[in-house]
């Protein structure tokens, strides 16, 4: 069969040269294994490790465009309607880009299994995956030791007060807590799920979990709000911050130690302990 030139000239016929535009796809392709084919990350980089030795290739919304030319990929990760115009800019540039969409848990356990298949390693990632769902099943039965669900807030931002997306409600419901604001989960947007400090504070959350993209949370900040000293939360001391890295990336982070901290921080509030290794990241090896 006559084949272009340079048509299959890896070993396998599967991307080789990978430039992924945010974290989760990172860490997904190094517990697959496939850590060596990344040739490019995101600024924002943490997990794993090894990984910030990569060349830095984007922000988040912003990326060097002729950096990530010069790196030759044959595949190209980005996220969400926020990459689009990254992504427009590279597709016009000759190169294959896929993006992700996942919102929630099930569409994060899909992304693993559909990127696991783009680079040839569709059991792998088949193992990851039930891997992930076993440690959630393992969450669920110690939910099941705690006295009552705790009204929850989870709160995104600074500037603005944002209420979490799908995918943290999910994991707040799943760890033993109950959002306050259950009608915005569904909100891709983060301008759509602003909500006002005066509607949170009637609300009277028993917990709040704040992840602030790329800042520290000011704990001091989020009490002195007008009127949120009675706030149940606040009063009792229950203001946890959760990094972003760990609750705000849609990918093997937050399906580990993010819900992991979730459960353990909701738990001690009920004076319960739990188990460390809940939230231990699932091997990809053949049982």
């Amino acid at each position: 069969m006559n084949r272009a030139p340079g048509f299959g000239d890896d070993v396998n016929g599967y991307p080789e040269r990978i430039v992924c535009l945010t974290e989760e796809t990172t860490e997904t392709l190094y517990l697959l294994g496939q850590g060596h084919r990344i040739v490019g990350v995101s600024g924002y980089t943490v997990r794993p490790p090894e990984a910030r030795a990569k060349p830095r290739i984007s922000a988040f919304m912003s990326a060097n465009i002729e950096k990530i030319e010069a790196l030759k990929p044959d595949l190209v990760l980005a996220f969400s309607d926020l990459q689009a115009d990254i992504a427009a800019s590279l597709v016009r540039k000759g190169m294959t880009v896929m993006v992700f969409n996942q919102r929630s848990i099930a569409e994060i356990l899909q992304m693993i299994r559909t990127l696991g298949g783009l680079v040839g390693c569709a059991s792998e990632a088949n193992r990851l995956a039930a891997g992930f769902e076993s440690q959630l099943d393992r969450i669920r039965e110690s939910v099941a030791r705690l006295p009552r669900r705790l009204r929850v807030f989870c709160e995104e931002c600074d500037d603005n007060i944002i209420s979490g997306i799908r995918w943290v409600e999910e994991l707040v419901v799943l760890a033993g807590g109950d959002p306050v604001f259950p009608e915005l989960r569904e909100a891709a947007l983060g301008r759509d799920r602003i909500v006002l400090a005066p509607e949170v504070l009637r609300r009277d959350p028993e917990v709040i979990f704040a992840s602030w993209c790329g800042k520290k949370v000011n704990k001091e900040a989020i009490r002195g709000r007008v009127g949120w000293s009675a706030m149940t939360a606040v009063r009792d001391h229950r203001i946890f911050e959760i990094k972003s890295t760990y609750i705000l990336q849609p990918g093997p982070a937050c399906l580990s130690e993010g819900v992991r901290q979730l459960h353990a921080w909701l738990a001690k509030a009920h004076g319960i302990e739990v188990d460390e290794d809940l939230g231990t990241m699932p091997s990809t090896s053949a049982r």
